[in-house]
């Protein structure tokens, strides 16, 4: 792996390449108002409205009879929606299941890992916190040890990563949580290469994927680790409440959902435990997973390049941003492309002393600002604590270069009032 900082301009300038000047989807595809400049897919994004007419049809049907869909019509149509997941994801539906969230998965998963007292798993200091707090309750309650591995930002490569969490391994490390990409900062570890490597030290993985599907391609058969598990109400823009988890057969008779229902004591045969159990976890809105087949074609058909086209396409546009952004604030680069999707976080100017006790919700009050004054949704994290902070911008087929150059000028005007201070 190449672990230089060295990082080429994208050859094309976004004014002159058509990819990067216009949005994807008729005026009606999206549901975004469109008076505002929406940067942070990462967080939530939007759901396409030939996929939200497609879950509306759904919902109708099941009011129309719902005892006889639950009884007769979900499980072949659930089926077929994680049939169809699995082989854009490169993996077996037997290996996958629906969750309603990647921190459900996340949490799953855990609760599934055979923990000993005196264990020791590894995580980052950019792991997503939510899934940070699931895993202090149960190694708490298990008598394991967490070792945080600290990544540098900005970070010189790939293999700082893989480097760091070897470093951090000890004769009692049995497990590792690992983001694919990191929430705070766009990283995307290289995940191909970590996985094997700590598994022959007898460590296992469990890839916090959140935002991998849609962003990155995936081949979670070759990929291989206990577990992973992914959004796709994120990059995938499957309505909010999608989500997956893949687990290896040998470790899913450990999984459990977090919810017991009429699947752990079913005598039926024709499929496993694992499938019964998660196939039905009591009453609830299905029409999220059921739709993630309509928004992987819907949103598949923007491009000619299908999925592939798409997301070089955001990457592109998402890295010429970086560069800009680079240039605004007259700094290098904070990571190589190559740790780079369509999510690229870079730092910032240290939050002055009085905005740090306005911070609410994990965000720095320069979102507000952003908000108020420009109508820029956009998030600024105080990472890795204040008054440290980075600016996150993620982007998809409904954004073009002029919403980038909004947000340049709203942050080089918001520099220009820090100078003027």
């Amino acid at each position: 792996m190449n672990t230089t900082s060295t990082n080429t301009q994208p050859p094309v300038p976004p004014t002159s390449d058509p990819l990067l000047t216009r949005r994807f989807g008729s005026t009606d595809f999206w549901a975004l108002h469109p008076n505002i400049t929406f940067l942070n897919h990462g967080a939530f994004g939007s759901c396409p409205r030939p996929v939200l007419q497609r879950q509306h049809t759904l919902q109708n049907h099941i009011e129309n009879q719902p005892v006889r869909f639950f009884v007769d019509e979900f499980e072949p149509l659930w089926d077929a929606a994680r049939t169809e997941l699995a082989r854009f994801l490169g993996t077996s539906p037997d290996r996958l299941v629906f969750v309603r969230n990647a921190t459900e998965g996340v949490n799953i998963l855990l609760r599934a890992f055979p923990w000993q007292p005196g264990d020791e798993v590894l995580v980052t200091d950019h792991e997503y916190n939510a899934c940070r707090n699931a895993l202090h309750r149960i190694a708490t309650e298990h008598h394991a040890r967490i070792c945080i591995v600290q990544i540098p930002f900005p970070i010189p490569g790939p293999d700082a990563v893989l480097n760091l969490l070897l470093n951090a391994l000890s004769p009692h490390t049995r497990l590792a949580l690992l983001d694919h990409v990191t929430s705070p900062t766009g990283l995307v570890f290289p995940i191909e290469t970590i996985v094997p490597t700590l598994r022959q030290h007898g460590v296992e993985v469990i890839v916090d994927g959140a935002h991998g599907p849609g962003l990155l391609p995936l081949q979670l058969d070759a990929l291989n680790c206990l577990g992973y598990t992914g959004n796709c109400h994120k990059w995938l823009c499957a309505p909010k409440g999608a989500a997956f988890l893949c687990v290896r057969p040998d470790f899913q008779t450990r999984v459990r959902p977090l919810i017991t229902s009429h699947g752990a004591n079913s005598n039926r045969t024709d499929r496993n435990r694992f499938l019964l159990e998660f196939g039905w976890m009591g009453t609830m809105d299905p029409t999220p997973w059921l739709c993630v087949p309509e928004a992987i074609r819907t949103v598949g058909s923007l491009l000619p390049g299908g999925w592939p086209a798409i997301q070089q396409r955001n990457r592109t546009l998402a890295l010429h941003l970086r560069n800009r952004l680079c240039q605004l604030f007259q700094i290098p680069p904070p990571a190589p492309d190559s740790m780079l999707a369509a999510m690229v976080a870079i730092p910032l100017p240290p939050a002055a002393p009085d905005d740090i006790p306005r911070i609410r919700n994990g965000l720095d009050p320069l979102c507000d600002l952003l908000w108020q004054q420009h109508r820029i949704e956009v998030p600024v994290f105080p990472w890795p604590q204040p008054p440290a902070r980075v600016l996150r911008v993620s982007t998809h087929l409904y954004n073009c270069w002029d919403d980038c150059e909004r947000l340049l000028d709203a942050l080089g005007r918001w520099k220009h009032s820090l100078q003027a201070r």
